[in-house]
């Protein structure tokens, strides 16, 4: 008996042994890798550097931003963008107590204790990705975040990770709590343009930070943690929610009472932007757009439209936020020079057709916005580039945003036709002089103006714009190939749903957006090759160091080289693309755009027109320009009258004779006539 009590003994001794003995051999392997592997040199010169940084640093470097700018075509200064911290900065003594006492509860509780680092913050969010799949918490303190803000960039990897805490605890060791308190509250993004608490008081509220009620104060500090997706402006609900969020955790902590968290609820909260400030300049927005997007490719991302599964496509969009939130704040701070290829002159003769076009219509909704709306893109024939883009009528209405140009999506009617039925089906044998067959079938569609004409050639059948033929036409091409063609062109909004025939006319789940439909056209103009729209030709640093080229760029050297190929993406076969441009001139000659030709300079160009007069577009060209135009209600409504060719076809055709005016009448590259097909459909 004393034997086996002896063996029971001596076997939870070499259990403890073994345990230790294996801990110990994965502590010297994880030594000799970290060693081994270069990680200790790696980490050794990232303290290196976190010490030089923040023994460099002065206050000053927390009170001020770098100043970008923005150029038109001709070299013309178009915009500033400036963080607002130098107008705004507030000293800690003026700062409301309630706003630390905030921004404490709920992002670092441990702020006055900790050195910089919570080490088991972070060992929580760490278990809880591990437990969760997913980042679900954070472990940054305030110092971390300030650190990050101002001296590094926003990229998860660990290097940056281990640079932000050596960093961290170097700032607290020089600076005060009082201090890191001060510059965390000046220098934190607060979405929109504004950096540090006070400049989002005054952006947001029109109102000094100590003015704001709890519920203000609360819904401000909401936005920090991820300015996209607590955007005031755009994202207002996401806000509120996540104020009322914040408001429970301080009530639990004791900060302040359930009756003032309860009362700051139910507070409606009413923004009332500074005038000059607020983002509602169409050609502001755009270049905003186009900037960010650039930047956002310089670092390497890809960007993506379609994807295989739901999870890969919540995981891209996940980075794509990110990522663009982090060059959106870039804008107002690194100080680029951007230059763009915006044509004032064609900005506001655009804005001008589009406003007179449309000033018989003078209701406006609950908001005050003009209910009917319009919107238009011009594409420079020659680098791709966009001249102009115009999201709404011209309107002074603080807050409004929506650039209806590139973030508006509509049904697109017979305009959408060329670029997924005719072109495609051109390049597949048929010719403007085939014969195809219109008249009723089981199924099929009526023709806009009720009539069937029995056998005609193809492009009678385009400048009729008959239903029947692209039914057919799409049915015999297959909508996934025809979809596929769009999606090249990064169509962005099509649907698993659009697989089937209705899209031939126009009958898409979601729909297009202007600036999708100029770069379509444009695409047929430079014989079906595609180029991306966007108006950034390049940018630069303070230092004038080249950083962002667009394909513009490139293209114009090799042009040089090559006067007669076209740039850009082959989507297109050369020649359909051109007999898609002699169709669409005898549209503008006989069909359904008649007399909204460009006088002696030769145009090509499409109408579409939705169900019920819901939508109107024209998409039209010459050698120099592509512009489309749409008009309809924000919200689909019927308008009578509304038909591609009565208001979007004056708009363009109005617009497009002033920005032609003196230009030297171009013809377009002519097709290679091949044998004619005559095709009989079976009814």
């Amino acid at each position: 008996m004393a034997k086996q009590k002896k063996k029971k003994k001596y076997r939870h001794f070499w259990i403890f042994f073994k345990i230790q003995l294996v801990l110990f051999l994965l502590l010297a392997a994880a030594v000799g890798y970290y060693y081994g592997g270069g990680y200790a040199q790696t980490v050794a010169q990232l303290k290196q550097d976190a010490d030089t940084l923040v023994a460099r640093s002065r206050e000053e470097l927390f009170r001020k931003g770098e100043t970008g700018l923005v150029y038109d075509r001709k070299g013309k200064l178009l915009k500033a963008y400036k963080g607002e911290r130098d107008s705004y900065y507030i000293e800690i003594q003026d700062v409301p107590d309630i706003v630390i006492e905030t921004f404490i509860a709920v992002e670092d509780r441990k702020f006055y204790k900790h050195k910089g680092v919570d080490y088991l913050a972070i060992l929580r969010a760490v278990i809880a990705m591990l437990r969760n799949g997913r980042v679900t918490q954070g472990g940054s303190t305030i110092t971390q975040q300030l650190s990050r803000t101002v001296f590094l960039s926003m990229e998860e990897t660990w290097e940056r990770k281990m640079e932000e805490i050596f960093i961290a605890r170097n700032m607290e060791r020089k600076y005060t709590k009082s201090q890191i308190m001060e510059f965390y509250l000046n220098n934190i993004y607060f979405g929109n343009g504004y950096y540090g608490i006070q400049a989002a008081a005054q952006g947001y509220f029109s109102k000094n930070i100590d003015e704001l009620n709890l519920s203000q104060t609360v819904f401000l500090c909401a936005i920090p943690n991820n300015p996209s997706m607590y955007d005031p402006v755009n994202n207002k609900k996401n806000t509120l929610a996540r104020r009322d969020r914040m408001l429970d955790a301080m009530q639990e902590q004791g900060v302040i009472s359930r009756m003032a968290a309860q009362e700051a609820k139910e507070k409606k909260i009413k923004l009332k932007r500074k005038k000059g400030i607020q983002k509602n300049n169409y050609v502001e927005t755009f270049v905003n757009y186009c900037a960010i997007r650039a930047l956002m490719k310089q670092q390497g991302f890809e960007f993506q439209y379609y994807f295989d599964s739901e999870k890969e496509e919540k995981k891209y969009d996940k980075e794509y936020k990110k990522l663009y939130q982090e060059c959106e704040s870039s804008l107002y701070t690194s100080g680029y020079r951007i230059y763009t290829s915006i044509d004032t002159g064609h900005q506001k003769k655009l804005q001008e057709a589009l406003d007179n076009g449309l000033a018989a219509f003078s209701d406006v909704n609950e908001e005050g916005v003009y209910k009917l709306q319009g919107a238009g893109v011009t594409i420079d024939n020659t680098t791709g580039l966009v001249t102009a883009a115009v999201g709404g009528r011209s309107q002074e209405f603080e807050g409004y945003t929506l650039n209806r140009a590139y973030q508006s999506f509509r049904q697109p009617g017979s305009a959408i036709k060329p670029l997924l039925v005719f072109t495609p089906m051109l390049e597949r044998g048929y010719t403007p002089d085939s014969i195809v067959l219109d008249e009723p079938f089981e199924d099929g569609p009526e023709n806009a103006d009720g009539v069937f004409e029995g056998a005609i050639t193809l492009r009678h059948a385009v400048k009729r714009s008959k239903n029947t033929i692209a039914w057919k036409l799409f049915e015999e091409l297959t909508p996934v190939a025809g979809l596929d063609y769009l999606k090249a062109m990064n169509f962005s909004k099509i649907d698993p749903e659009d697989e089937r025939l209705p899209p031939a006319l126009g009958g898409f789940t979601v729909g297009v957006s202007p600036l999708e439909m100029a770069s379509g056209f444009a695409a047929l103009q430079n014989d079906g090759c595609y180029r991306e729209p966007t108006c950034i030709v390049k940018i630069e640093d303070t230092q004038g160091n080249l950083i962002y080229t667009s394909q513009a760029g490139e293209d114009e050297r090799n042009r040089k080289a090559k006067k007669n190929e076209a740039e850009g993406t082959r989507i297109y076969k050369s020649n359909a693309a051109r007999m898609m441009t002699d169709m669409l001139q005898t549209v503008m000659k006989e069909g359904t755009a008649r007399g909204l030709g460009l006088g002696d300079m030769p145009s090509a160009g499409k109408t579409g027109t939705t169900n019920d007069n819901k939508d109107g577009w024209f998409a039209g060209y010459t050698r120099y320009y592509t512009t489309s135009i749409w008009v309809g209600y924000d919200q689909p409504a019927r308008l009578p009258g509304l038909t591609g060719s009565a208001y979007p076809g004056e708009i363009w055709h109005n617009y497009m004779m002033s920005i032609h005016e003196n230009l030297t009448p171009m013809d377009f590259i002519p097709y290679i006539e091949k044998k004619e097909i005559d095709m009989d459909f079976a009814g």
